[in-house]
């Protein structure tokens, strides 16, 4: 049952990843991607009916990790503290920006809160990218789970390189987000961004892999098991099938292979660490892993169950909301407001 939560770990942190990943992208390049008042209106309705659904993904994957795992939680949100507090404060600012623009008519306000939103939404992709390099390249913890370093222990040159590559990729799929439901100017300039962004991607995806290899022990799970090599084969497959798509301008196939990128990419770090949840960089023997941080088994089989039960439901419903929403954007709020 510790490997079946571990896996489900692993999927949602993913599936959180490729749904708040465009809006979190998109919101963070407003500022070089709006260029009237029009384009911003556009860039917010194109994510104002998804947002507060993709983040529920973030709350189960907060939510696997406090049930299932309660010793790597307890670890976790003592040992990085700081760190996830930065990474919630971000996640607010973008929540408030987006949420508080369209209640005022002050022009100076409003530039306020889209400040707040596209900060809060650049911070956000790069803490994350910055807290898992650090999960995968393993924490100073020791036994009893104390933390032997500050918060700048993380801003190593791994964990920066994991921020950079969340933050590209996160820019590359609201790009390719944006081209999706725009139109016009702003379509075209999403397309220029698309495209320069995923040849930065290309380049990042492939250092990353590298000093996987020389900084961490990512890939001894797949020496031992070589047909896991499946994982990093599709990652690089569907970053590929990614830049084709974008320069042929067929968004719906672009979107797609981009969200297997990030689902695999991540995948690619969990299964590495496996059976770790979060390793320790003083000694292997102190790594919170899915066997002594587990809840009982009793408590993992009902956990389980509402899994089946609720995640179908959750995945019908935001199904139906892209569905509902789905097609171009328009730069008159009013048309979707009441709709989120």
């Amino acid at each position: 049952m510790e490997t079946v939560w571990f896996i489900l770990w692993g999927v949602l942190w993913g599936v959180y990843f490729l749904l708040d990943g465009y809006d979190l992208g998109a919101g963070a390049l407003m500022p070089v991607m709006a260029k009237s008042e029009e384009d911003r209106k556009k860039i917010y309705n194109s994510i104002g009916p998804f947002w507060d659904g993709n983040e529920v993904w973030l709350i189960t994957a907060g939510g696997v990790t406090f049930a299932a795992f309660p010793g790597t939680y307890a670890t976790m949100f003592s040992a990085l503290y700081s760190a996830l507090m930065l990474v919630l404060f971000a996640l607010i600012l973008r929540g408030a920006g987006l949420a508080m623009r369209e209640e005022t008519a002050n022009p100076r306000a409003r530039r306020f809160w889209d400040v707040l939103f596209y900060v809060g939404s650049f911070l956000a992709a790069l803490l994350f990218g910055v807290f898992f390099a650090n999960i995968f390249k393993g924490v100073p913890i020791d036994g009893e789970g104390v933390f032997h370093g500050n918060l700048f222990t993380l801003l190593n040159p791994y964990g920066l390189m994991g921020g950079l590559l969340f933050l590209v990729f996160f820019f590359t799929h609201g790009s390719i987000w944006l081209a999706l439901k725009t139109d016009g100017d702003l379509q075209e300039r999403a397309t220029r961004s698309a495209l320069r962004f995923w040849r930065v991607l290309l380049v990042i995806s492939v250092l990353f892999l590298v000093f996987s290899g020389i900084l961490t022990s990512l890939y001894d799970n797949y020496l031992a098991n070589p047909v896991l090599f499946i994982i990093p084969v599709i990652t690089v497959v569907s970053l590929v099938l990614t830049g084709i798509f974008v320069m042929k301008r067929d968004w719906y196939k672009s979107w797609w292979t981009s969200s297997i990128y990030i689902l695999s990419a991540t995948l690619f770090g969990v299964i590495g660490i496996y059976p770790s949840l979060m390793p320790s960089s003083i000694d292997p023997a102190f790594s919170r892993t899915i066997h002594n941080t587990a809840s009982s088994p009793l408590t993992l089989k009902i956990m389980l169950g509402v899994v089946v039960v609720f995640v179908p439901i959750v995945i019908a419903y935001q199904a139906w909301i892209h569905k509902l929403f789905g097609g171009k954007v328009k730069g008159d709020r009013s048309a979707y407001h009441e709709g989120y």
